[in-house]
């Protein structure tokens, strides 16, 4: 009786009720509380899951870590029910379950270990100045600092991987980062499992869309995860979704827009956002300055908490820097919505979607009467499509359909899938320092708007 308990824990989680996680069973054993409790994973505890739309939803205060123990359980879930028709396909080219299982569940826990505060506002103000996303720091994190341990686990909740197999630190990596070119040189069950890590059905949407929604206390409708997983099989072509789990897929992703629209989108997380911006290479600059790369032992420690408990200190310098971050913690909002638009179909044929910010700005500025050229205001532009841009060429993460009636498995029909999911989301704003001009910004914005779509 004892043995069915020996060597796993439970975690008490509100949207996946309990998470299992393996624990030693002898003194010295690495399990998956290792590296739960390394420095780099305890790290995400300290870094908010949502960089702006804190300051919007008072409850959403959820951090990195629990999205990732989130995503660990279910690339584990999916694993399992994955496995039969993997191990059908490849045979003896495919691992044993417990180790894909467990493969899995390293790159659910792991996938983020490379954010920093702020998250993904981090990576395009920050980050991006260095060449680099987020993805890059997570694998040099699992390589360099976490690979020992990787290396020393040698089983999943389940149960032992079959003898000789040993989880590879790199195969955990490869398929983290989202725009890189597939590997041929990779195991073809490695490269059949990439969807599930950066495509557009993946364990770390599951889990953020109802956990974001859970925590903001946003109604984003019914996500049937146990639906979309029941019907997900790989077959020869590699992750496929049986038509009876295509309704699933559609109720997802729209559900996934929703919470574009309404929360990351959100007018005051976008005007926040704009207000960071302005601070960010200055602060970063003092704070951080540098390839993180070259100083992974200060990144460490870098964090939300490390970032806003520093800019705190600036408060009562009496500096420019100083108060525009006192403003920001004292939610004291420096942009104001003055007019606000969600770009049409149409719009987008006629290509409104393409046209830079600076572009914008100089529009409107040329617009306004004469003596209101100097007006200060900022244009925002916010972009989501949950839909890939080629359903038919989507590289390693395309995901086929099971069409039962033909027996056909093709791309096509996920194309066809497709065109009836709402198109992209293009949120177009211009925020102003005050409400004084709103019924002025909005008449040039429209004038513009008339203009360019002509």
């Amino acid at each position: 009786m004892r043995s069915d308990y020996h060597g796993c824990s439970l975690i008490a989680d509100p949207i996946h009720r309990y998470i299992p996680f393996t624990v030693p069973e002898e003194p010295g054993e690495v399990t998956e509380k290792d590296l739960i409790d390394s420095p780099w994973f305890q790290r995400l505890r300290y870094i908010f899951q949502l960089q702006s739309a804190r300051w919007v939803y008072p409850s959403a205060e959820h951090s990195r870590f629990q999205h990732c123990l989130g995503a660990m359980h279910l690339a584990g879930v999916f694993a399992r029910g994955l496995y039969p028709s993997l191990r059908n396909v490849l045979g003896d080219a495919c691992p044993s379950a417990n180790y894909v299982e467990e493969y899995m569940r390293v790159i659910g826990l792991l996938h983020d270990v490379g954010h920093g505060p702020f998250c993904h506002f981090f990576d395009n103000h920050f980050l991006s100045d260095h060449g680099l996303i987020h993805e890059d720091l997570s694998q040099v994190i699992i390589r360099e600092h976490l690979g020992d341990l990787i290396r020393g686990i040698r089983r999943s909740p389940s149960g032992a991987f079959a003898a000789g197999e040993e989880l590879d630190p790199d195969e955990i990596a490869f398929p983290i980062k989202k725009d890189s070119d597939d590997d041929p040189a990779r195991p073809l069950w490695v490269r059949f499992l990439q969807p599930l890590t950066n495509g557009i059905l993946t364990f770390d949407n599951l889990d953020y869309v109802s956990r974001d929604s859970y925590m903001c206390g946003v109604a984003i409708g019914p996500i049937d995860r146990e639906r979309l997983m029941y019907y997900t099989f790989i077959s020869p072509k590699g992750l496929t979704l049986h038509r009876s789990g295509e309704g699933a897929l559609t109720m997802f992703l729209n559900a996934r827009k929703y919470l574009y629209e309404n929360v990351y989108f959100h007018r005051t997380t976008r005007a926040i956002d704009a207000h960071l911006q302005e601070l960010f290479p200055e602060t970063m600059a003092r704070i951080a300055p540098g390839n993180p790369l070259e100083h992974m032992d200060r990144y460490l420690h870098l964090t939300d908490w490390s970032l806003l408990q520093e800019v705190s200190r600036w408060r009562g310098l009496d500096t420019p820097l100083g108060r525009e971050w006192g403003r920001i913690l004292d939610r004291d909002l420096k942009w104001r919505l003055a007019y606000e638009r969600t770009l049409s179909s149409a719009e987008m044929r006629h290509g409104l979607d393409t046209i830079e910010v600076h572009e914008w700005e100089g529009l409107i500025r040329a617009a306004l009467p004469a003596d209101k050229r100097d007006l200060v205001y900022h244009v925002d532009i916010a972009t989501q499509d949950s839909r890939p841009e080629n359903p038919m060429a989507m590289g390693k993460k395309q995901i086929h359909t099971y069409d039962p009636s033909t027996g056909i498995i093709t791309k096509e029909s996920m194309a066809e899938l497709f065109a009836y999911i709402p198109s992209k989301i293009v949120k177009f704003r211009v925020f102003a320092l005050d409400h004084a001009h709103d019924r002025l910004l909005a008449s040039c914005t429209e004038e513009v708007f008339r203009g360019a779509a002509d």
